[in-house]
């Protein structure tokens, strides 16, 4: 049995983190010229900035990406845990998706007109979340916009509410946390030139506060709370037993709509968090994944959201394309191509089946080597997402969650769990399954977990 291990040796962690590197750059040079010649035309050397996330000392190039595996330029092969921080949940070049996706490309594919497989698309969308009404986006953080802006049209108040420490896309009213000895809203640290300050649109409370929501509701000025049914984006957060049903009454009371963004929680189930504890919302956004990683979104809506919301579109009809919602290729034929051939044959419930299976296994590996060790870590899950934490209980909130955060300790699990042949989620110790996950995947983790650890309190 190996000894307790209270803490970590923070010298003994830098020497592993640097052997970690060394071995990094030593596999990547491909991947280090791609970046070098990538440097001379996109800024930092990548498209787009949260790429600089990715462990190493530069991002891998990658050739390709099959299933639940992914290859660089090097020839380094990976499971992938962390399929596109939940956009490439479906796995990696999904058939189905493939097949839909060329099918409509040689068909025509974006007209600014409707098609058969929206309507086929939406029909199905209600089964599994119980919305009636549909719109396209191409992206969560436009529905989670957009969904905002339906709000504040039909109560007529000017604020919303987010939680400590939440992500909806980059929505300007949500980058704002609690800061400071008097945790007064204040935008949020990193926040590249906001256009006001997000305090004077938003409240902030900590997640599972019945207490606070229902002091910052009882002004009647709150127009929506915008949440995730259980925290993601600063890890896993679970509801407390019975919070989202006070957050449903006290909305309700209050004459302040819901919207729940199931963007990452559509790992719990076919109907993400909503359709498998019954959620009622009032808006329902969803992203990412929900056409097999081609660009898309949606936005789901109440019956009477929907009346409204189509009342003002009538009586505005020479300038509802101007009305701060839509867009030009929004709603087009090939990501409803995608989304159908999704839901019908990707995101299926045994699909999902499986993959639950595969993250109980994947926490079951996760907690015998921090039971091995003694680690004061532990493991959490949802549906087929799972992480570890390095502190001896779960998370009760945002606020809990971020000064939890051990950066040093993270980047070495990354690093060294990538040079073992894993990549997990960078902004997280997370993984998520997809379809084509296999148990010797969850094992290649286990192995490569419980071989960090070891280096870590040898």
């Amino acid at each position: 049995m190996a000894a307790c291990v209270a803490t970590i040796d923070r010298e003994r962690l830098r020497r592993c983190l640097q052997r970690e590197t060394v071995l990094f750059e030593q596999r990547h040079q491909q991947s280090k010229a791609a970046h070098e010649r990538a440097s001379r035309c996109m800024v930092a050397g990548v498209p787009m900035c949260w790429m600089l996330r990715l462990p190493g000392s530069w991002p891998i190039s990658i050739a390709s990406g099959k299933g639940a595996q992914l290859e660089d330029i090097d020839g380094n092969t990976y499971v992938d845990l962390c399929l596109g921080d939940t956009g490439g949940m479906c796995g990696h070049a999904p058939a189905p998706v493939v097949e839909a996706a060329t099918r409509r490309l040689q068909q025509g594919h974006t007209f600014m007109l409707p098609v058969e497989d929206a309507t086929v698309v939406c029909e199905e969308l209600t089964k599994r979340f119980g919305l009636p009404f549909w719109q396209a986006t191409l992206s969560a953080t436009d529905a989670n916009r957009f969904a905002l802006r339906v709000a504040r049209q039909i109560t007529g108040r000017s604020k919303i509410l987010v939680f400590n420490y939440c992500y909806h896309g980059t929505v300007d009213e949500t980058f704002v946390t609690l800061q400071g000895p008097s945790n007064s809203p204040a935008s949020r640290p990193g926040n590249i030139g906001p256009a006001y300050d997000p305090a004077l649109t938003t409240k902030v409370i900590e997640f599972n506060d019945v207490s606070a929501l229902a002091v910052a509701l009882e002004a009647g000025d709150v127009a929506a709370v915008l949440a995730e049914p259980a925290m993601t984006n600063i890890g896993i957060i679970l509801p407390d037993k019975g919070y989202h049903e006070a957050l449903r009454e006290l909305t309700l009371k209050t004459g302040t709509l819901l919207i729940i963004d199931e963007t990452h929680t559509i790992c719990a189930g076919p109907g993400g968090y909503t359709g498998r504890y019954g959620l009622t919302p009032d808006l329902l956004t969803l992203g990412k994944p929900v056409a097999g990683g081609v660009p898309s979104a949606v936005l789901g809506m109440s019956s009477e959201v929907a009346t409204k919301f189509n009342e003002f579109c009538e009586a505005h009809i020479d300038t509802v394309d101007v009305a701060g919602v839509g867009g030009t290729l929004a709603g087009n034929a090939l990501t409803f191509a995608a989304m159908r051939a999704t839901l019908e044959q990707v995101l299926t419930p045994a699909a999902y089946e499986r993959m639950d299976l595969l993250a109980v296994e994947w926490t079951n590996g996760v907690q015998s080597v921090i039971d091995q060790y003694h680690l004061p870590w532990i493991v959490q899950r949802l549906g087929c997402r799972a992480e570890y934490w390095f502190r001896r209980v779960p998370p009760h909130n945002g606020g809990e969650a971020f000064h939890a955060a051990d950066a040093e300790l993270e980047r070495y699990m990354h690093l060294a769990a990538l040079n073992r042949g894993v990549l997990l989620t960078p902004f997280h110790n997370m993984a998520l399954m997809c379809p084509a996950t296999t148990a010797a995947d969850v094992a290649a983790h286990t192995a490569a977990f419980a071989d960090s650890v070891a280096q870590l309190c040898a």
